[in-house]
């Protein structure tokens, strides 16, 4: 079908352009083929349009080879809608491919930017993760994360932010990326006869690894890479299994000086990575 309207799309910017824009190729287009193929549904003026829009986008027919080219026709017109540079249209194809995104959540990622923020978070995983698994680490962070469906107030604590994210746990995970799994909340560990509490613990199923995430609702702080820095070696020891990876450890604050950021992760052993 992709590979018929892109054709459809070639053939309305040849005719544009030796007829030239007032003829109305695209309605007289549309009468046609309402005529000649009545019981097909896609042959409106708009949809010709778009079909136009996608020939033009992609002027090589090889693109409805590609893997973007799995993605229904309603998502490549929403890409077409909201994205003007190919590159960009590429990426956001090929996540959704990936991640299978139904069109409103595309529409959501799009929204919100992710092109831009993923993998920008202050880390240190260049450091203290092996190639090619520092790579992957550093790809499933964005700054800043957009938890705007929580509605809390500003001065909201963390437990009010945990228990936010926990009861819109769905759209939590949508934010932090695909191959989360939740391992549970305030899950216990006790160390030297001391109890201590990680505010979410997941597993990534890519990367092989626990995560750690540590809720700041404040400024991030260098005691709270300390902080990470004893969770992740407590987690290593007492619940890491074979074959699984070092654990990483995500904190979430409310902002974040950069330099202060860099500095604080510069020497911690663990992996850790600083987001808003």
């Amino acid at each position: 079908m992709l590979r018929l309207y892109w054709d459809i799309g070639e053939l309305i910017l040849g005719r544009q352009a030796g007829e030239g824009w007032g003829t109305k190729v695209v309605e007289r287009l549309s009468a046609d083929l309402r005529r000649e193929f009545p019981e097909h549904q896609g042959s409106s003026p708009r949809n010709l349009k778009y079909m136009r829009a996608f020939a033009a986008a992609w002027p090589d027919p090889a693109f409805v080879q590609q893997p973007a080219a799995q993605l229904p026709w309603f998502h490549h017109c929403l890409l077409l809608d909201k994205l003007f540079t190919a590159e960009k249209r590429l990426w956001y194809a090929a996540k959704a491919v990936e991640h299978g995104w139904s069109r409103d959540v595309l529409a959501l990622q799009i929204g919100s930017g992710l092109h831009e923020r993923q993998g920008k978070a202050v880390t240190n995983f260049a450091q203290t993760l092996p190639s090619p698994q520092s790579d992957l680490a550093q790809q499933i962070t964005e700054d800043p994360y957009l938890f705007d469906f929580l509605e809390l107030r500003d001065d909201a604590n963390e437990r009010a932010v945990e228990r936010g994210l926990m009861e819109h746990v769905e759209k939590f995970l949508l934010e932090l990326g695909a191959g989360f799994a939740l391992v549970g909340r305030q899950v216990h560990l006790e160390v030297g006869g001391q109890d201590f509490y990680l505010d979410l613990l997941f597993y990534h199923l890519h990367l092989r690894c626990f995560l750690v995430v540590d809720l700041k609702n404040r400024d991030f702080t260098p005691e709270a890479a300390g902080k990470m820095n004893f969770y992740l070696s407590a987690v290593d020891d007492i619940m890491r299994h074979p074959g699984d990876q070092s654990s990483i450890g995500l904190i979430l604050c409310r902002s974040k000086n950069r330099a202060v950021a860099e500095y604080a992760l510069q020497d911690i052993r663990k992996p850790v990575g600083v987001r808003l």
